[in-house]
C-alpha cells in the first residue's frame, strides 16, 4: 500500500475549487437574467394594468403612399389589432416607411441573342418610429427588411404577377417581424420608465 502523491492532490483539489466557483458563477449569472415570455399575460412596461394584446391593440398606424407599403400596413394593423382593426383612440402612434428594392437574381441564355432574367428578388425595408400619442415624445425607431424571391417566366403578365405575389410574401412576413421589434420595444421603453 502506498500514500497519495501530495501533488495530485493539491492538483486535484485545486481543479475541484475552479470548478465550483464556475459553477457558482454560472448560477449567479442565470439568476440574473429576466427572460420572460413575450406574449404572457404580464404587462409590458412596470406598473400598466394593460394587457400585452392590448397595449399592442392601442398603436394607431400613419397612411402610407405605395401599394406594398399598404400591404405591409394592413398585415401590421391586422396584427397589431388581433384582427380588430385601428384603435378609436391610439395611445401609441407609429410613423411607417416602406421602400422596395426589385433585382434580378440570375441571368441565363435563351434562344434568342440577348439574355433574360429568370429569378428576381424583392427587399422590402421598413424605417418605423413609435412615439407616444399624448406627449408626442420618441419611444423607439429602427429599420427592418426582408426579402422575397420569385421566377421571372417569359410571359410579362406571369412575370408581373409572380413580382407582386413575392411583395405581398414580404409586407407579410416584414409586419410580422416589426410586429415582434414594436412589442420589444415596449417592453424596454418600460424598463427605463420604471
Amino acid at each position: 500500500m502506498s500514500l497519495p502523491d501530495p501533488e495530485k492532490t493539491e492538483v486535484t483539489r485545486s481543479l475541484r475549487r475552479m470548478a465550483l466557483f464556475g459553477l457558482i458563477a454560472c448560477m449567479a449569472l442565470v439568476s440574473a437574467c429576466t427572460v420572460r415570455p413575450l406574449y404572457s399575460s404580464a404587462p409590458l412596461s412596470p406598473g400598466s394594468q394593460v394587457s400585452p394584446t392590448a397595449e399592442l391593440a392601442s398603436i394607431g398606424i400613419k397612411p402610407v403612399k405605395t401599394r406594398y407599403a399598404q400591404q405591409v400596413r394592413n398585415n401590421l394593423v391586422f396584427g397589431l389589432g388581433g384582427g380588430k382593426g385601428e384603435p378609436a383612440s391610439p395611445a401609441y402612434s407609429l410613423d411607417l416607411g416602406v421602400t422596395e428594392a426589385v433585382e434580378s437574381a440570375a441571368i441565363v441564355q435563351v434562344a434568342t441573342d440577348e439574355d433574360e432574367p429568370t429569378a428576381g428578388s424583392v427587399t422590402l425595408t421598413a424605417a418605423y418610429t413609435l412615439t407616444d400619442a399624448k406627449t408626442g415624445a420618441t419611444i423607439s425607431s429602427g429599420r427592418r427588411s426582408i426579402s422575397s424571391s420569385f421566377d421571372r417566366p417569359r410571359q410579362e403578365y406571369a412575370s408581373y404577377r409572380a413580382q407582386l405575389d413575392a411583395e405581398n410574401r414580404a409586407a407579410l412576413e416584414l409586419a410580422e417581424v416589426l410586429h415582434l421589434a414594436i412589442a420589444q420595444d415596449l417592453v424596454r421603453h418600460g424598463k427605463k420608465a420604471g
